[in-house]
């Protein structure tokens, strides 16, 4: 008897051994397919070249969306305002009221309404004296400049060709760190190009690259000339705008850091130039200190959230509600400040005219300060 149970005790152990190799290394031998007539579908273990991973379907809907942006600066001849002087006539030749092109820039945009707007970067058409586009079907174009928004760095275009491919665009879409993006544009003007990254990080601030910056940040490489171009995820829906690279040469190579305005705010800041033709936003008026260790000490606070008035603008909106320097703001509207960046973008989100209410930390104790938000005046950008 005792044999005969030693036997069992084996063959079930063997038995159980196969099913665990089989289930780890063929586990479509258990598992059959069934069909949709509810028959078992013979199993194969062949591997075609449809199951690899592959993003070209995203690609192929996103890339007509995306267009070449050509901007060409007239400059006038160093010869233009010399004095008639005969002495100098075989030098200048015929060169004196000629005007000569400068170069030709290379960026990209991105098609984003069926009326022929299209979304780039301001730095890409800034100065520009024409501009021209090209799509992925040979089809070129001139584009007329509709508007800017220097703080962020975005411009509209408008191009008159009909059957414009639309961007596909999915509102409040907003990306995961890890999610799986693809940057296309035309770098280093080679032609169209796709290169495939995560999201690194979302919410990026304080670069310097921007007055308002809420950056995503990717790993898919990113260079000279992807400027404006579009940013998707795997489905190949809008998500960002390519906007700046970190880099330590000159040429501006491709670090594996990048940068990205959100699809969001770009198609909102695209909405009102085209509404209004130009980008309005709330301003209060101060210079706002971030607060450092030593200060939340000083001050005796639990953190170093929040902001100090350094400076208030003369009849400002801040000034006028009863704001003073050295003041403390801790949160506007009930959301609590997390530094200078923090407060310039919420401020922005409001339209002037606005009534937000602060709390304020003045002497030790806390005081709500309720303030019109102004226009904020218009910024002149400086290279």
């Amino acid at each position: 008897m005792y044999r005969f149970w030693l036997l069992l005790s084996q063959a079930v152990t063997v038995c159980l051994a196969l099913v665990f190799t089989i289930t780890t290394l063929r586990p479509g031998w258990l598992t059959p397919a069934t069909r949709n007539d509810g028959r078992v579908a013979p199993v194969t273990t062949s591997v075609t070249a449809s199951d690899s991973l592959s993003f070209a379907a995203a690609v192929a809907a996103a890339t007509p969306s995306v267009v070449n942006i050509y901007t060409t600066k007239n400059i006038e001849s160093p010869f233009k305002n010399l004095p008639d002087v005969p002495a100098l006539k075989p030098f200048i030749k015929d060169n004196k009221d000629q005007n000569t092109m400068g170069p030709t820039n290379l960026g990209s945009g991105v098609i984003a309404s069926d009326k022929g707007y299209i979304l780039t970067n301001y730095h890409v058409i800034e100065a520009a004296d024409s501009i021209e586009i090209g799509l992925s079907d040979g089809r070129k174009a001139p584009a007329k400049l509709i508007g800017s928004d220097p703080d962020t760095d975005l411009a509209v275009l408008k191009a008159e060709l009909p059957d414009l491919p639309v961007i596909h665009y999915n509102a409040g879409n907003t990306p995961r760190i890890g999610d799986i993006v693809l940057a296309i544009g035309n770098p280093f003007g080679v032609g169209q190009t796709t290169t495939m990254g995560i999201v690194s990080a979302l919410g990026r601030t304080g670069l310097g690259i921007n007055t308002y910056e809420n950056f995503i940040q990717t790993d898919a490489a990113i260079n000279p000339g992807n400027s404006g171009g579009a940013l998707i995820n795997s489905r190949g829906d809008l998500i960002g705008i390519n906007t700046a690279i970190y880099t330590e040469s000159a040429d501006g190579g491709s670090l594996g850091i990048g940068f990205a305005t959100p699809a969001d705010t770009a198609m909102r800041i695209m909405n009102e130039i085209i509404k209004t033709g130009s980008v309005s936003r709330g301003w209060l008026g101060i210079e706002p200190q971030d607060i450092t260790t030593d200060l939340a000490r000083a001050f005796n606070l639990k953190n170093t959230n929040g902001v100090i008035i350094a400076t208030l603008a003369p009849n400002g909106p801040a000034g006028q509600a009863g704001l003073l320097v050295g003041d403390i703001l801790l949160s506007a509207n009930g959301e609590d400040i997390a530094g200078t960046d923090h407060l310039l973008n919420k401020i922005a989100e409001f339209a002037p005219q606005s009534k937000v209410t602060f709390t304020v930390l003045r002497g030790g104790k806390t005081h709500d300060f309720i303030v019109t938000l102004g226009k904020r005046p218009q910024q002149t950008r400086t290279n």
